[in-house]
């Protein structure tokens, strides 16, 4: 197992920081600690399981793709791997400053680092005639016009927790607020901070309060009864898996029960089937999100052409985001050779980033 430049990872060997040079040698006095990860790890200069002779400038953006691009030729000229995560996060970057419109460049450059892989193999064909290749985008991109103003939407009479500052402990930033925000780019998550106040937070208006903010499109929830509730200006949908008679299915095949204002995505149902165009998979998506462990209280969706500024003030205006539940970026592009597709998606063609793992896994025969 091997990977590059990439903000997750795991794996059963231990890797030290490296001390190659003088930058990472700087950058080790403050990460000092090995860490878990595949066989061959190599994350930005800060990580390198063997001398490739590559550098990548402690992974600063634009300097990430030819670092991936050169780690992967020498891997592939000295048969290093048998699965090979082969991280390209320099589009995300310039499209994020520049906007989705400028993404030719990037990709381009992307490109020539997947050839530069290739070429390393004898070239493209001799290269796929021996490895299976996926390439995926974990999520696209939308131009950011607007950034929300949530805070001041929610009012004086709901307290957010403010920024920490120098010398403002945590106990005096929290005096009196009722909840914390987590803004990520075109998405945002409320916490109540006191769990015995939830329910009165949320009949009292906090779902409310956060829609009637100029760019939030849908506030999600969890239902007194335990289903899922999606709100909009348009109303409110509430879900839940299974269901008897009446329940309907969606794109994946996996069945719902489904109650109140389907204007709230946009969708509607025939013979059975649930279609939401602009939000795609949303019932399965939101489901999920609401049953991780630290999900907040209420999770914001942003409208097109919005982004949550984070908690100093920075946003993507002029440039590109992403992170919503709407199609403009959650589809992304999937090309994939020599490996088999799962069946369900060669039947109904419903892909999702979650049949990536199933794929990988049926092709080492796991």
């Amino acid at each position: 197992t091997a990977g590059t430049t990439y903000l997750i990872y795991r794996g059963r060997h231990q890797h030290r920081p490296s001390r190659e040079t003088s930058l990472t040698r700087l950058a080790g006095t403050v990460m000092r600690r090995p860490v878990m990860g595949p066989r061959e790890l190599f994350y930005a200069d800060l990580y390198a399981s063997r001398d490739t002779g590559c550098t990548s400038r402690l992974g600063l953006p634009g300097a990430r793709d030819q670092h991936t691009g050169c780690v992967g030729a020498h891997l592939v000229e000295h048969d290093l791997f048998d699965f090979l995560l082969f991280s390209l996060p320099d589009n995300d970057t310039h499209s994020h400053e520049h906007g989705p419109s400028a993404q030719t460049a990037s990709i381009a450059e992307a490109d020539r680092q997947l050839d530069r892989l290739m070429h390393a193999g004898g070239g493209v064909d001799r290269f796929l005639a021996e490895h299976a290749v996926i390439v995926v985008a974990d999520h696209s991109h939308t131009p950011v016009e607007h950034p929300v103003e949530l805070v001041e939407a929610l009012g004086s009479d709901i307290h957010v927790l403010a920024p920490a500052r120098t010398g403002m402990t945590r106990s005096r930033r929290a005096a009196g607020a009722d909840v914390a925000w987590c803004p990520s780019q075109r998405s945002a998550q409320l916490y109540v901070l006191d769990p015995g106040r939830r329910d009165e937070l949320l009949r009292g208006g906090l779902v409310e309060a956060a829609l009637s903010a100029d760019g939030v499109e849908l506030a999600i929830h969890r239902g007194g009864n335990g289903d899922a509730v999606i709100s909009s200006a348009r109303g409110a949908l509430r879900f839940r898996p299974g269901g008897g008679d009446g329940a309907v299915r969606d794109a994946r095949g996996a069945r719902w029960s489904v109650a109140g204002d389907l204007a709230v995505l946009g969708a509607s149902t025939a013979d059975g089937a649930f279609t939401a165009d602009d939000y795609p998979d949303a019932l399965a998506r939101v489901w999920a999100a609401l049953g991780c462990p630290t999900s907040g209280d209420v999770l914001l969706s942003a409208a097109p052409g919005w982004e949550f500024p984070d908690w100093g003030g920075v946003d993507h205006v002029g440039g590109g985001s992403h992170g919503s539940l709407h199609a403009c970026d959650s589809l992304g592009a999937l090309v994939f050779c020599g490996v088999a597709a799962p069946p369900a998606r060669a039947a109904d063609r419903a892909w999702s980033i979650a049949d990536i793992t199933p794929m990988i896994l049926a092709h080492f025969g796991r």
